[in-house]
C-alpha cells in the first residue's frame, strides 16, 4: 500500500502531465511500452529506484541516471514522465516503480482514444478477465513465478495471437504476465478493466449467459447497475454455453454467480462434504 506522499505525488503528476500525454496522440503507443520497459527495470533494481527517489541527491544527478537509463532512444514524452517523478517526493523507492506504471497504462489509453479503440480494449479485458475464470490451470500458468517471464509470454501469445484481439488489449494483458509486480493475473487484469472503466466514466458490467441476452434484458440490467453503482454502465454481454442457464454478473471484483453449472458445483461440494 502506497504512503501519502507516494499517493500525491503520483496523483499530481499524471494530472499536470495529462493533457501533454493525450495530446502525443498514436505516439502514445511508444511511450507506454517504454514506461512498461523502465517499470520492469525499476522493479529488478533497488539501487535504481533509490537513486531515483533519494530527496538528498540533486536533480542534476537524477537526470543524468535516466538519461543513462534511457540511453537517450527514448520519447521525449517518457523522459519529461521520467524526469517529473524523480523529482517528487516518495514515501518509499518502490512506489516510483508503481506511479511508472499507471504512465505506462494511461499511455495505452490514450492511445486507444487515438485509435478509436477505447471501448474494444475495455469490452475485451472484460472477456479475457471472464475466460479465464473457468480455467485455473491457465491463469496460474500466467502468474507463475517459478516460470521466466520469457515462459510465461511465450504461454500467453500461443493462447491469444491470432485471435482477434486489439493490439492495446494484447499488450496489456502481455504487460500482466511478463511482470507479476507480485500480482495475481486476474487481479491485474481486473486493475486495468476498472482503470478504463474510469476513464470512460462508467462502469463495466459483465454478464454471462447460455444464451444471448435481450434487447430488454440489457435494458433491465442497465437500469439497476446505473441505479446501483451512481453511474452509467456498459453491459458486456459474454456467451458461455457451458453455464447452462441463469447468469454470472461481474461489476469489477463483486461476482455473483446465479448459473445452472455454479449451483451444480455448489450441490456437488454441499453433497461432497456431508457424505
Amino acid at each position: 500500500m502506497r504512503g501519502e506522499a507516494s499517493r500525491i505525488a503520483d496523483r499530481q503528476s499524471r494530472d499536470s502531465l495529462a493533457p501533454q500525454l493525450r495530446d502525443t496522440g498514436e505516439d502514445a503507443w511508444r511511450i507506454g511500452n517504454e514506461l512498461f520497459t523502465i517499470t520492469r527495470a525499476l522493479d529488478d533494481s533497488v539501487a535504481l529506484e533509490r537513486a531515483l527517489t533519494d530527496p538528498s541527491r540533486p536533480e542534476a544527478d537524477k537526470v543524468a541516471v535516466l538519461d543513462t537509463l534511457l540511453g537517450g532512444k527514448a520519447h521525449p514524452m517518457t523522459r519529461r514522465i521520467m524526469i517529473d517523478l524523480a523529482d517528487r517526493r516518495w514515501s518509499r523507492a518502490s512506489d516510483i516503480a508503481n506511479a511508472v506504471e499507471d504512465f505506462g497504462v494511461d499511455a495505452m489509453m490514450y492511445y486507444a482514444d487515438a485509435t478509436g479503440a477505447t471501448l474494444k480494449v475495455a469490452i475485451e479485458l472484460a472477456e479475457l478477465h471472464s475466460a479465464l475464470l473457468n480455467l485455473p490451470v491457465v491463469r496460474s500458468k500466467l502468474y507463475d513465478a517459478s516460470a521466466t517471464s520469457e515462459a510465461r509470454v511465450k504461454l500467453f501469445r500461443e493462447l491469444f495471437e491470432g485471435k482477434g484481439l486489439n493490439k492495446v488489449t494484447m499488450r496489456l494483458a502481455e504487460h500482466a504476465t511478463c511482470n507479476l509486480r507480485r500480482r495475481r493475473y486476474l487481479e491485474t487484469i481486473q486493475w486495468l478493466i476498472n482503470k478504463f472503466s474510469r476513464h470512460m466514466g462508467e462502469s463495466m458490467v459483465t454478464v454471462t449467459t447460455a444464451a444471448p441476452l435481450s434487447e430488454e434484458q440489457i435494458k433491465r440490467l442497465v437500469a439497476v447497475y446505473t441505479a446501483k453503482t451512481g453511474h452509467p454502465v456498459h453491459i458486456n454481454s459474454v456467451v458461455d454455453p457451458t453455464v447452462l442457464g441463469g447468469m454470472r454478473i461481474q461489476v469489477g471484483d463483486e461476482v455473483t454467480d446465479n448459473t445452472v453449472v455454479a449451483q451444480l458445483q455448489n450441490l456437488h461440494r454441499t453433497v461432497k462434504a456431508t457424505a
